[in-house]
């Protein structure tokens, strides 16, 4: 696929300048993102109506050293780039990350810089598949990141939690039993004590 993209692109754009293509193998400053961001993000705003989040944690991947760990030493830096703006932009980021930790998109440790200091980045494949188990994710949303999963051989994932969760304890009661446990991630990771992961 590639060998045919380099093809095409010396058809259609011949004698680009190479100083305006980005490539990952020559220029610095990159991470690896699941090509399903796009729907996860349209999945998340769907979520947070009027508060969009999707933008918030691209940002967070966008500032992950490809690892899901990361050290937020200034969330005014994160707001920033997440977009907001003014002397209540930190505030808002942090609303915008309260939403993504209640919807299990991340996990959050409190630390020097506040309750955010500390973030897990949770598979946004694993997190919409476990919001659709509860009914949080629209059809057509849901049938898009369906289809791109397919596209990128990724499927396989959605499979294997799929009977990770049909093994959980909920998994034995009632959809209504599972829309009660909306806002609590599946076990494991266990949070400790003292942390500040509910909403």
């Amino acid at each position: 696929m590639a060998e045919r993209a380099q093809q095409q692109m010396a058809l259609h754009f011949p004698g680009t300048p190479s100083e305006f293509i980005w490539h990952r193998k020559t220029n610095d400053g990159f991470t690896t993102v699941p090509r399903t961001m796009p729907i996860v993000m349209q999945a998340i705003d769907a979520l947070s109506k009027g508060s969009p989040a999707g933008h918030t944690l691209f940002a967070l991947w966008a500032r992950s050293p490809d690892t899901p760990f990361l050290t937020i030493e200034n969330p005014m830096t994160f707001a920033a780039e997440a977009g907001f703006s003014g002397e209540r932009a930190v505030d808002t980021w942090r609303k915008r990350m309260k939403l993504l930790r209640e919807h299990w998109f991340i996990m959050t440790k409190p630390g020097p810089s506040g309750e955010f200091h500390y973030v897990l980045l949770i598979s946004p494949n694993a997190a919409v598949e476990w919001l659709r188990a509860q009914g949080k994710v629209q059809d057509g949303i849901y049938a898009r990141f369906i289809d791109r999963l397919m596209e990128v051989g990724a499927f396989g994932e959605i499979e294997a939690l799929r009977e990770y969760i049909a093994k959980l304890p909920v998994a034995e009661n009632t959809n209504a039993a599972v829309a009660e446990s909306a806002t609590a991630p599946p076990p494991p990771p266990q949070e400790a004590s003292g942390d500040s992961g509910a909403p």
